[in-house]
């Protein structure tokens, strides 16, 4: 497996080897001991699986009380992923990175706790799995607004399918209460 580092500090693309021949393809999704050893010591709790239409935007979404770090993978179709560095105090703060994450090219995205997340649908359908290394908490979910023009992320849709909840998301500003402090990323 090949680990690609980002520009922001908890946030790395996992390109697993992939075993290929005339049955199909075999790779390890997930390996305790060699994401531990690729810096990657996270302990998963929880596994998410979603299924979104075309031009879905879910996100950006964190928790403030009980942070997660997630590992995340595309099973079916093609995703814009996101994540957003909103810890208060961080010398990337504000700063986002993105990547195509398909079930064609196999990439995985670790997000440390911490930061923002979200995605877009880019294919006619997209499911995505995701590891979480705490339980979500339905009143601990917060967002940063997905237009938000400080930030201002390309998203590669006009007129997205979005949540209420995501719709009315606050903007990100450094004095709002509800943003982790920056502590360097706990792999």
């Amino acid at each position: 497996m090949k680990i690609v580092a980002t520009e922001l500090d908890g946030v790395v693309v996992i390109e697993p080897r992939v075993f290929e021949d005339q049955r199909g393809f075999f790779f390890e999704s997930y390996h305790a001991e060699r994401y531990a050893e690729a810096g990657i010591p996270a302990a998963f709790v929880q596994d998410n699986h979603s299924c979104s239409a075309k031009s879905t935007i879910r996100g950006l979404h964190y928790q403030f009380r009980r942070p997660q770090a997630k590992l995340l993978r595309v099973i079916r179709g093609t995703v814009f992923d996101v994540a957003v560095d909103i810890r208060r105090g961080s010398p990337t703060f504000g700063r986002w990175v993105g990547v195509e994450l398909s079930a064609e090219n196999k990439r995985q995205l670790f997000i440390a706790a911490g930061l923002a997340h979200g995605f877009c649908v880019t294919s006619e359908v997209a499911e995505v799995e995701y590891k979480c290394t705490d339980f979500y908490v339905a009143d601990d979910q917060h967002g940063v607004l997905w237009r938000d023009p400080t930030i201002n992320i390309p998203w590669p849709v006009r007129e997205p399918i979005l949540s209420n909840r995501d719709r009315e998301y606050l903007p990100l500003t450094p004095d709002r209460a509800d943003l982790p402090l920056y502590e360097a990323a706990r792999r």
